[in-house]
């Protein structure tokens, strides 16, 4: 799903725009403690891959991880990440759809829904923006 749009962001900042821009920091909870890979995306718009397409990728090294993005366009983001498990750059999903690894967005930690960009969205500004993801997962661990 982000993996495709952090593949050329090895970094740990991330310049996407002019130098009067916003700095977004994300500090990313609920990580689970196994050998695997957090991305993180900035999202316009919707939360398709599409839509998803400023994005970083860190090695997990503690049960939370913070993933800064410099040089931010003013406007209404939001923020998806996801855990990858397996190492195969994507969100795994069942045949219903529902994700199998931990992810989260932005916007209320409670979710008795399918995500949608209107409640993801914060609202960017100079000179910045800190927020909280916190993964979760859909279904039990397998």
């Amino acid at each position: 799903m982000l993996a495709a749009c952090v593949a050329a962001c090895p970094t740990a900042v991330v310049s996407v725009g002019p130098a009067h821009a916003a700095t977004v920091t994300v500090t990313v909870d609920g990580i689970e403690a196994v050998p695997s890979t957090l991305y993180v995306a900035l999202c316009q718009g919707g939360l398709s891959e599409a839509e998803c397409r400023i994005g970083q990728e860190a090695p997990v090294r503690g049960a939370s991880e913070r993933v800064v993005f410099a040089d931010v366009e003013p406007g209404a983001y939001a923020v998806a990440a996801f855990q990858d498990q397996n190492g195969n750059r994507r969100l795994d999903r069942t045949g219903l759809g529902l994700p199998t690894e931990p992810y989260g967005f932005s916007g209320p930690s409670e979710r008795t829904a399918r995500p949608d960009f209107a409640r993801a969205q914060v609202a960017v500004r100079e000179p910045g923006l800190a927020l909280r993801v916190r993964l979760t997962r859909a279904l039990p661990r397998r």
